[in-house]
């Protein structure tokens, strides 16, 4: 065999065994099937009285009081899902943002290393501008690597 013949099956089989390699590797690295429907749009929780298992662990729950004074900072806490999201290398929440209407309040990132638990709580003050009509919307957003980009949202009075 000249060197020319040996060259081009050498590249031939190192192309062949790396993208069989790859496709086998997404078999064994996310056993969890996933649902790509669930990235298609921003998922909520369609009915509050009856959540799927699924809204329960991945729909941001927030915490917040109902009620605030303009000017006076207060705590909005901010959790993946009622019941928490399980975390793990395979399957984990990127990150948590909460917004006041469309304007970005925070944000905070997570490893996929499944050593924390998915929930942040964000100083906020609101001012009478922020708010003109006397309420204003807190909106969290959150994305799971598995189970897509989740809202959920909450109304606070400003007096």
């Amino acid at each position: 065999m000249d060197r020319r013949t040996f060259l081009k099956a050498a590249t031939m089989g190192t192309l062949v065994m790396g993208i069989s390699k790859g496709a086998f590797a997404l078999d064994t690295n996310y056993l969890v099937k996933v649902d790509p429907t669930l990235f298609a749009a921003i998922n909520r929780v369609k009915d509050p009285a009856n959540k799927t298992p699924l809204e329960m662990t991945h729909a941001p729950f927030i915490t917040a009081p109902a009620e605030v004074k303009a000017g006076e900072p207060f705590a909005v806490s901010v959790s993946v899902g009622e019941k928490g999201h399980p975390m793990s290398q395979a399957h984990w929440i990127e990150y948590i943002e909460l917004s006041i209407g469309n304007e970005p309040a925070g944000r905070a990132d997570f490893q996929s290393k499944g050593y924390l638990q998915p929930k942040v709580t964000f100083s906020v003050m609101l001012t009478k501008e922020s708010a003109p009509s006397g309420v204003a919307t807190l909106v969290a957003h959150q994305r799971c690597n598995l189970h897509g980009y989740w809202e959920g949202s909450v109304n606070v009075k400003v007096v």
